[in-house]
């Protein structure tokens, strides 16, 4: 299910994703060695030490997704899935100058 985001988002033009993990980390680690080149994206990892709830990882990624420069990002959810083109929604946000852009699909 995570390579399929990560392939929707490398399509988008994503080069780069953070994955925020708390639960069985080596695993994800072990994905990462993996699947990085595979997927031919940068992996890095945002892992909590301690449960900080569902915003917990996103709040110690800030530094990585908030550079200053304003250029937006994608954040998701592991176990939702959409078919949705993320380069459709990417160019809706810019388009707009928007401040965020939420895309939701029925499950």
């Amino acid at each position: 299910m995570i390579c399929h985001q990560i392939e929707a988002l490398k399509a988008a033009g994503v080069t780069e994703v953070i994955l925020a993990i708390n639960y069985q980390p080596e695993v994800m680690m072990g994905f990462i060695k993996e699947w990085g080149d595979k997927l031919g994206v940068k992996i890095t990892c945002s892992q909590e030490t301690e449960p900080m709830g569902t915003a917990g990882p996103l709040a110690l990624a800030r530094h990585l997704l908030d550079d200053g420069s304003g250029k937006p990002f994608f954040v998701l959810n592991s176990d939702v899935v959409c078919p949705y083109p993320m380069k459709d929604m990417l160019d809706f946000h810019v388009a707009r100058e928007a401040e965020a852009t939420i895309l939701v699909t029925k499950v």
